[in-house]
């Protein structure tokens, strides 16, 4: 007999909601004592209890059927307990409609859409039918009328189906008065219509995976049943019967929808390929847009899309890729020839060159094109140097009388650092030439000057780039980042093999400017062999010291801007060495020069003698040195880094020798004005010198000298050259930090002195032999005997006639200069007093009166003469 149970209490369910046919467990107590016990089971309302599966007595399991109530109790019913009750309760969710072609987990209900066909979408097929609201909010009816409606949205739709949907026509028609806020809950239902979509077949897998296992194991069980009875396999069983059904369904279900789903695969293959095309449209565009970014010179561009194309497919197994990459890489090829064609090109800026290097190197070019571009330039140099001076010398021989023409100081490239020192130099360089040149001499340099001009112009135009080039070189400044990183260890090894190459590069430009400058200006300098390449200038007249000093003047300043680029020392020791060549040969030179000038200052000489017996000579003789010496200053001044012009004991020597020269061949000119006939004088240019007093007596009326009054005024200028002239000549040698000046003192001195003293032999000759030779007849004249004569009444004649000479020679002397009056007068005394003395040595007896008359004459003499006597004389 059973006895009564309590009645049956549901205290959890799990989940709590969920659409129809959702799987839940129910878990309670007193729910039975079996299956057989467990009578009723509803859930909202809705009896669940085919569904049903008695675990034990706190446990069911079964499935959710459709219920009118969203929300609702469970209550299970048992024999043993009646009616139960419930603690917890279950929300019934509305489930989202499926369309036909949508995949799901549980068998739909399609009576929906049917009802959806008769109703509001007659004449609509199925594949087209899609949620009636896929805003999923409220819909409101406009009051607008359709005919309005489609005159606004002409040729527009407002099917959300139709490739012409209007979105405007629709919102209008449906919603035109829904609050923002609701258009805003549409937009995120929208949204994540969107992300369960995206979401695609795994969500679907995920959802349904419980059933997928429940059916999965219904199979397996029906299986083994099968077996076990051996039925499965028999002709007309029911398996066989339900696979023949099943068998029908599926080829009728392929009879209806192969050709929309044929038509649903192309069009699934359409859009990926179209996908395809526009996800990967920068690779299937890139060969066009590279020859239209090269065409416009937008490297950048191109080199940036290629490194995104080579990250991206640079390693791609898809063969269209594949393609069009292989496309994007003869592109770039065709494009690193042409950025290397332009990066050799000559002439180009530094600035160009930089950008081609970097582009190059940003496009990966194999081998080293910087470097490539580095030789080309050297070069390209070099043809430029040899260029410009086969121009000079071609137009040399065309026109050989002709001066070059005025150099273009406007086109000067030189650096402003240049132009700056070349302005200052420019300026100093006026002061060291002569005063009286005008602008003119520009319009008058010669051709090889011109040339070395035009020659450092070029050179300090173009080396400067160069060797930036070389230094962003070394320091990879020329390279991009990504370059830099990629190949530094590689370059630096580059660098280091390099460095020599470039120093003989710069070697050679520098030993070409040198040779061609050379080849100019010190034509001898050069060795047989490079006279055809440096030399062939063909000019017979050597260049004067003023062209040679304005050409060191050039090459200095071609070696300060070389420095200023921090060229080093080394390399430009052959300019320094060109520099004290040119110093040298511009001291000898300037030395010769000055030499044939006081050769021509014979021709000069006016012979008008001032208070102190000079003549102009002297005066025009240092001038000339002077002037000669000061246009030698800046050749002679050291700047930083230059030698001494007089550190070569050679040059020493030779230098010293030439300024000997110079004196000596003045003292010659004073040799010859001396010894000049009368007839050569030109006494035409003679004129008076007014502030001096009228004591030329004689020569003013006619204008003629004499050959001792030359002889005279020659002494006198002697006398001033040795006192006063080789002096001061010596204190400008030394001044300008000439050699030897004792050695040219002393020789010069010698040779004057010599000079005087044959002059003055000469004058003295001249003067005293009339004198003494007219006093022998003047004694004995009227048969004067000393033995026999008559008292003395005074002095003869004779001794009359000498003194008046005497006095003659003295107003001579005194005319030109005072100071030869007693150098002249001693020697004349000193001959008639020798004279007198043998005279009266050869009487053999004086009578008394012989002998007073004897003394008295003597006396008479000695006393009148007293002042120029001598020991000699006395």
């Amino acid at each position: 007999m059973s006895r009564s149970r309590q009645p049956p209490l549901v205290t959890g369910i799990s989940p709590n909601e969920g659409i129809p046919w959702t799987k839940v467990t129910i878990r309670g107590e007193n729910l039975g004592t079996g299956p057989t016990d467990l009578i009723g089971l509803t859930i909202c309302g809705h009896n669940c209890l085919l569904t049903a599966e008695w675990m034990s007595a706190s446990k069911i399991v079964c499935r959710v059927g459709q219920a009118k109530n969203d929300k609702g109790d469970i209550i299970v019913t048992t024999k043993s307990g009646g009616r139960g009750t419930s603690t917890v309760s279950f929300k019934l969710l509305k489930p989202e409609k499926i369309g036909i072609l949508d995949q799901s987990a549980v068998w739909v209900d399609e009576m929906n859409y049917y009802d959806m066909r008769t109703d509001r979408n007659k004449g609509i097929p199925p594949l087209s039918l899609r949620p009636a609201n896929p805003l999923g909010i409220e819909i409101e009816k406009s009051k607008f009328s359709q005919k309005d409606l489609e005159m606004l949205f002409h040729g527009m739709s407002a099917d959300f189906t139709s490739e012409n949907f209007s979105a405007a026509w629709y919102l209008i028609e449906n919603h035109s008065n829904t609050s923002f806020e609701q258009l805003k809950m549409a937009v995120a239902n929208l949204k994540r219509q969107a992300n369960k979509k995206s979401e695609g077949s795994l969500a679907y897998v995920k959802g349904g995976l419980s059933t997928f296992f429940e059916a999965q194991d219904a199979l397996s069980a029906i299986h083994q049943k099968l077996e076990a009875d051996g039925t499965e396999k028999v002709e007309g069983s029911m398996t066989q019967k339900l696979e023949n059904v099943l068998n029908r369904a599926s080829n009728t279900a392929d009879t209806l929808f192969q050709e929309v789903l044929g038509r649903k695969d192309k069009a699934d293959s359409t859009r990926n390929a179209l996908n395809v095309l526009q996800r990967f449209k920068f690779l299937f565009n890139l060969p066009l847009n590279i020859e239209r970014n090269i065409q416009k010179g937008d490297y950048d561009v191109v080199i940036n899309d290629y490194e995104k194309a080579k990250s991206l497919f640079g390693k791609t197994e898809v063969q269209v890729f594949k393609k069009y990459y292989a496309e994007v890489e003869t592109r770039i090829e065709a494009l690193r020839e042409l950025l290397l064609d332009k990066l050799l090109e000559t002439p180009s800026t530094l600035h160009d060159q930089k950008r081609y290097i970097r582009y190059l190197s940003d496009l990966h070019t194999p081998g080293d094109p910087a470097w490539q571009c580095i030789g080309a330039q050297h070069k390209w140099i070099l043809q430029l140097m040899h260029s410009c001076k086969e121009g000079y010398v071609k137009d040399l021989k065309a026109n050989p009388g002709l001066h070059s023409p005025m150099l273009d100081l406007d086109n000067d490239t030189r650096p402003s650092m240049l132009g700056h020192l070349s302005q200052t130099a420019s300026l100093k360089r006026g002061s060291s030439f002569q005063s009286g040149r005008d602008d003119t001499w520009r319009y008058k340099t010669p051709h090889r000057v011109a040339f070395v001009e035009k020659l450092t112009k070029l050179v300090l135009s173009q080396l400067p780039n160069f060797w930036k080039l070389w230094i962003s070189y070394v320091n990879g400044s020329l390279f991009s980042e990504t370059a830099e990183k990629s190949g530094q260890i590689e370059r630096s090894k580059n660098v280091r093999q390099r460095q020599n190459d470039f120093k003989k590069m710069i070697q050679e430009v520098m030993h070409s400017l040198v040779k061609l400058a050379r080849g100019a200006l010190l034509p001898l300098s050069i060795r047989d062999g490079e006279a055809k390449q440096y030399g062939g200038w063909e000019v017979k007249c050597e260049l004067s010291g003023q062209w040679l000093a304005h050409a060191i003047q050039t090459v200095r300043l071609t070696h300060e801007s070389l420095t200023a680029l921090e060229i080093p020392n080394d390399l430009l020791q052959t300019i320094q060495d060109l520099i004290l060549d040119l110093r040298v040969r511009c001291v000898m030179v300037t030395l010769q020069h000055t030499a044939e000038e006081i050769k021509r200052l014979a021709e000069k000489e006016d012979w008008i003698v001032d208070n102190e017996g000079l003549t102009s000579l002297p005066c025009q003789f240092e001038q000339c040195i002077v002037c000669s010496l000061q246009s030698l200053k800046g050749v002679l001044e050291c700047k930083p880094g230059e030698a001494s012009v007089f550190q070569q004991p050679k040059t020493q020597e030779e230098v010293c020798q030439l300024s000997i020269n110079i004196m000596q061949v003045f003292i010659y000119c004073l040799e010859q004005l001396s010894t000049k006939p009368d007839a050569d004088i030109d006494t035409t240019h003679l004129s008076v010198d007014v502030s001096s007093p009228d004591l030329f007596g004689s020569i003013h009326e006619d204008f003629s000298l004499t050959s001792e009054q030359r002889l005279l005024i020659v002494l006198s200028n002697c006398c001033f050259l040795e006192r006063h002239t080789f002096l001061n000549i010596a204190e400008h040698f030394e001044k300008h930090n000439f050699q030897g000046i004792e050695k040219i003192t002393q020789v010069s001195m010698a040779s004057l002195k010599e000079l005087d003293q044959r002059l003055f032999e000469n004058y003295i000759e001249l003067k005293a032999d009339p004198i003494v030779g007219s006093l022998e007849p003047g004694i004995y004249a009227g048969y004067f005997d000393w033995k026999d004569c008559l008292p003395p009444t005074g002095v003869r004649n004779y001794l009359k006639e000498a003194l008046v000479n005497i006095i003659a020679v003295h107003a001579e002397v005194f005319t030109v200069s005072k100071e030869l009056v007693p150098r002249v007068l001693s020697k004349v005394v000193e001959a008639v007093s020798e004279e007198l003395s043998r005279l009266m040595q050869c009487v053999s007896s004086f009578s008394r009166n012989g002998a007073l008359q004897a003394r008295l004459e003597i006396c008479a003499l000695r006393d009148t003469v007293a002042v120029y006597l001598t020991p000699e004389s006395k």
